[in-house]
């Protein structure tokens, strides 16, 4: 039998199963369809096969990073949340779902990248102490401006300057959006009926790090919260699918504890294994800095990127430390 998929995304905190909106659409949808992945969590983009988070690594040794791209690769290995579907279903999954990426998506971005005191205590403060050093110094930094440029393309302006219309717009257009999801949903348990679909992940991972993460300016945060059906569809998704991730688990570090005894934050790794990793780490970075010197590698811009921004996917989930 062949090994299962393996699938690196960020780790969880918050509560949630991962910080990032496109880790938490794959794990869902890999809990939905129950896709057998062999699951690593990871606060360094740069140990996974592509440099980016998330990553399915396949048998045949592919690389897919797109939320999209590997819900349909689960699809082709038989793995299909939708299955049940109607064709008006499917239809409409796919509308609500281009609606996420045009409403909602960009004020996600800006909430969590843009918004001053939401960057500076909330964003760059988990990136930095939950990233190995040196990683730590730049990264944050450089995911910042990626996700500025990602914002710029969503909406289609190229000379996008953050500021108070800006927000104001951002929001008005996120508030609409969560406002139809919310009639759509109704007193449903999940969007078309029973049983979870690719609407449902894609619905979850957009709107639990919004409600669950402590935010200074939680202006949407707080519109999310009036919307009952939708706050209580985020925490029956946890509930259901995610229970070691819940309230109930008593934060980040016991949810950590509780998926791998042996993994953990790098803060918290023991000292002879902190000396191992940063041994480690300086050998790294001196192959780098040689093959950077004599041009057999250069590093792009893209393989930094990470969106804003997810045992039973497997028996075979583990965290590893960063």
């Amino acid at each position: 039998m062949a090994a299962p998929d393996e699938l690196f995304c960020w780790e969880g905190d918050w509560g949630l199963p991962s910080v990032s909106t496109d880790c938490l659409v794959v794990l869902a949808y890999a809990q939905f369809a129950g896709a057998p992945l062999k699951l690593r969590k990871m606060s360094n983009p740069w140990r996974s096969p592509s440099g980016l988070l998330p990553t399915l690594r396949t048998n045949q040794k592919e690389n897919l990073t797109r939320p999209s791209d590997i819900i349909i690769h689960l699809r082709k290995q038989k793995y299909n949340a939708d299955y049940d579907l109607s064709a008006k279903e499917g239809a409409d999954s796919l509308a609500f779902i281009s609606l996420l990426e045009q409403k909602l998506k960009p004020a996600l971005v800006y909430t969590f990248w843009v918004e001053p005191k939401n960057y500076v205590d909330v964003t760059r403060r988990w990136y930095a102490e939950h990233m190995p050093f040196p990683l730590n110094l730049f990264l944050p930094g450089q995911m910042q401006r990626s996700q500025m440029e990602k914002l710029r393309l969503l909406r289609g302006d190229e000379s996008l300057e953050p500021g108070e219309e800006l927000e104001k717009e951002l929001y008005r257009d996120a508030t609409e959006c969560l406002n139809l999801l919310s009639q759509r949903l109704g007193s449903n348990k999940f969007f078309f009926g029973d049983s979870p679909s690719s609407l449902d992940a894609f619905v979850f991972g957009h709107l639990a790090p919004v409600l669950r993460c402590k935010l200074p300016n939680g202006k949407l945060q707080q519109h999310l919260r009036s919307l009952d059906n939708l706050s209580g569809f985020c925490s029956n998704v946890l509930l259901l699918y995610f229970p070691r991730d819940g309230p109930e688990s008593g934060g980040p570090k016991a949810s950590s504890q509780a998926a791998a005894p042996d993994g953990g934050d790098f803060d918290h790794v023991p000292n002879k294994r902190r000396k191992q990793v940063l041994s480690v780490l300086v050998a790294l970075g001196a192959m780098l800095s040689y093959a950077l010197l004599t041009g057999m590698v250069s590093i792009q811009q893209e393989a930094l990127e990470e969106p804003p921004d997810l045992e039973p996917i497997t028996a075979h989930g583990e965290d590893e430390d960063g």
